[in-house]
């Protein structure tokens, strides 16, 4: 049985393309008809997809879902050309299908009621962050993000978060919009002001995620962070998207499918390369103290 966050299994369609929207450069927002996807997604959860057409004849790719809309049955991803798969989706016209399986994978878990929650996103590491920000909102969560790319190109997917009402800083690495600095960076400088407690949620390149994972452990706040490996099934069979934890009741760690037991993990359970996972070098410093 496939391992979802559901009690029910993914449900596989040809999922019809009923909107699209380009934004600039090699960004866009495309809406597609999926009544399971649309009435049973958590925040941070994804569909496997790829376009019905001659043009994409490889496997399904994963893409975290952005918004749903229950009422029209729909979802909307927020994608980024970058090779031949994501260019036949772009091209997809008003009517055509996709091969749709999901909703897939582990939802970000809501933080203590006392915590603000603090959406870390690089490039479009930002698309998980609009539904959860709804999610939030709508629990009366308190919650702001902080937004990351290379220039100010790379930050198309700032708009949603004006129309939750949730504060958002923008961070470039030129410079050429927001702050000038890397995102870490401003959520560190935020941390320096914030009185009260938080929790920090990270969707990213893996560099960003290493480097929210470390400013965590420095400031020992509790972290979620979406791994993104390469996944070819998004069920668990191909083995693809192994990734290794280390949990708090285990003396080594284990590698886990991201796409079933992620992609969301606690990132204190993360092995990085190279080193450890932080809540292991913890006990080992307990240990020589």
């Amino acid at each position: 049985m496939v391992a979802t966050t559901s009690p029910r299994p993914p449900a596989s369609r040809d999922v019809p393309l009923v909107a699209r929207r380009p934004l600039q450069g090699p960004y866009l927002l495309l809406t597609f008809r999926h009544p399971e996807v649309a009435g049973r997604t958590r925040a941070g959860q994804f569909v496997m997809i790829k376009a019905n057409t001659a043009a994409d004849p490889l496997l399904r790719r994963p893409f975290s879902i952005m918004s749903v809309h229950p009422a029209e049955d729909t979802f909307t991803l927020f994608l980024k050309v970058v090779g031949s798969g994501t260019r036949a989706l772009a091209d997809l016209r008003s009517g055509e299908t996709a091969g749709c399986l999901g909703p897939l994978g582990r939802p970000f878990p809501m933080p203590p009621e006392d915590h603000e929650a603090l959406l870390v996103a690089g490039g479009y590491g930002i698309a998980p962050f609009v539904l959860f920000g709804d999610e939030l909102r709508r629990a009366g969560r308190r919650a702001r993000a902080f937004y990351g790319g290379r220039t100010s190109g790379d930050l198309q997917g700032h708009d949603p978060f004006t129309a939750l009402g949730l504060p958002l800083a923008c961070c470039t690495d030129d410079g050429s919009f927001g702050h000038h600095g890397r995102v870490t960076d401003a959520v560190e400088a935020y941390l320096d002001t914030r009185p009260g407690a938080v929790t920090l949620y990270a969707c990213g390149p893996d560099a960003m995620l290493h480097a929210a994972a470390r400013l965590a452990e420095r400031r020992n706040v509790p972290a979620q962070v979406s791994l993104d490996p390469w996944m070819g099934c998004g069920v668990g069979t191909c083995l693809g998207c192994v990734v290794r934890i280390q949990r708090a009741d285990e003396p080594r760690g284990k590698y886990r499918c991201a796409c079933t037991e992620g992609p969301v993990f606690d990132a204190r359970d993360v092995v990085w390369a190279g080193e450890g996972s932080s809540r292991a070098r913890r006990e080992a410093a307990a240990v020589l103290r």
